[in-house]
């Protein structure tokens, strides 16, 4: 497919324009924190607060996270993995903030894996959903209604359209975990030794530790490589996260709604999932009619397609990114954090890296600048540390990439706090 080329060769390129916008990168292990050449010289000032807010949770009657955790590991499989040593119990969430069992308040900087958009339970969104409640709950596509497991789909309609098997994906990259889509992920963390299809992994275009750096057309050979040598000349398929953030939506850019408009390129097939819901469990693929017209040669249905209440609530999250201009204030704040967080690095010489744009952000941590070394206990035990009210995600391949993608509501006072806590929290160890 012609665009599909020119998707690919335009993705790869982009690493050459602009090293921020690659890889906050994935996968969740936990690492010891040693203070950095930069830390050993300055005293530790007092702690950062955070910032007023005006919402009272409601008493927690529940079971304990003792409890939970009990429960947990009796009846769930141990394959689920879990934040902290000791585990959050986050039983009532506002906005851009959580709260645990007994009151405490977290500035949430990873809204459940950049699924919660607008913010914790948004007025607007909860009003739609329960108005949606009272009058339908639950409806299948036979009956007009929509939704699928989207990167599978995707997979499965540029199979149809291309009569090829190949699907090219990038190193380091995260589609999914399911026994479909887990050839496509590249990180051995998620993988089982299983069967996983014609998948070809390319290197992927990292500014600051791919092999060729930001030589764009290196990586476009590659590419080229993997088609000519190990696929029978053509592929089904080219697939990549505009910026490399697992399956999320990239509406936190600030920019655009979606990632690839800042690249120039109008792929063939888009999906997306997590954020157009807000924490509702829905997923979309969008494409032209004539690739979508493959899967009418045998039946396509799914039960839960076109729930009416997630709809009704992914209406009202699209309602809200307009009415509250969430995208440029994600530009604003998000300029603001990226600016604070490039300074902290003249203090810490244990941060390697800052990337991103908008609100999707990644702070890598080394521990030598030079050689790039990965600082995986380091990273672990500050992770730990952060003990101040501030959640994050962490990941990359050897969890030493903090993940910074809060809520689009996360203001400046809240991406101020944060970078406090971080200097706090690394001066401190």
């Amino acid at each position: 497919m012609a665009a599909m080329q020119v998707l690919m060769k335009r993705t790869i390129a982009t690493a050459k324009a602009n090293h921020s916008n690659f890889q906050a990168c994935k996968t969740h292990r936990f690492s010891s924190f040693g203070p950095s050449a930069a830390t050993a010289t300055h005293s530790v000032a007092p702690p950062p607060q955070l910032p007023p807010f005006d919402h009272q949770p409601q008493p927690y009657k529940g079971p304990s996270a003792d409890e939970v955790l009990a429960k947990r590991k009796t009846f769930l499989g141990p394959s689920l993995f879990y934040y902290y040593q000791k585990p959050l119990n986050i039983v009532e969430g506002k906005m851009q903030y959580l709260f645990d069992e007994n009151g405490k308040r977290y500035l949430d900087a990873f809204a459940g894996i950049v699924t919660v958009s607008c913010g914790h339970c948004h007025h607007e969104v909860l009003n739609a959903i329960i108005e949606q409640s009272k009058l339908l709950q639950h409806a299948t596509t036979i009956y007009l209604h929509h939704t699928i497991e989207a990167n599978e789909l995707a997979m499965l309609m540029a199979r149809l359209y291309t009569g090829n098997l190949g699907m090219i994906s990038l190193r380091n990259a995260y589609h999914g975990g399911s026994s479909s889509t887990i050839g496509l992920t590249a990180l051995n963390s998620w993988k089982y030794p299983i069967p996983e299809g014609e998948i070809h992994h390319v290197m992927n275009p990292d500014p600051y530790r791919g092999l060729f750096g930001a030589d764009a057309n290196s990586y476009a050979r590659d590419v080229q490589d993997h088609i000519d040598y190990g696929t029978s000349g053509k592929v089904a398929g080219f697939i990549a996260e505009t910026i490399q953030l697992e399956e999320q939506l990239n509406w936190h850019l600030g920019s655009h709604y979606w990632g690839f408009e800042t690249q120039g390129v109008i792929p063939d097939i888009v999906t997306m999932a997590k954020g157009i819901g807000n924490g509702l469990p829905l997923g979309a693929v969008v494409t032209t009619p004539e690739i979508a017209s493959v899967m009418a040669q045998k039946i396509q249905f799914n039960t839960f397609g076109g729930n009416p209440v997630c709809s009704a609530g992914g209406l009202a999250v699209l309602k809200v990114l307009d009415k509250e201009k969430r995208q440029a204030h994600c530009a604003d704040v998000g300029s603001h954090m990226l600016e604070r967080l490039r300074s902290l690095m003249q203090r810490h010489d244990i941060i390697g890296d800052v990337r991103g744009k908008g609100l999707m952000v990644g702070v890598e941590l080394v521990t030598d600048r030079k050689e790039k070394t990965p600082a995986k206990a380091e990273t672990a035990v500050l992770f730990e540390n952060l003990e101040l009210g501030v959640l994050v995600g962490k990941g990359g391949l050897h969890g030493n990439v903090f993940r910074i993608k809060p809520p689009m509501c996360f203001t400046k006072d809240d991406a101020d706090f944060l970078v406090d806590a971080l200097d706090y929290s690394m001066s401190k160890l």
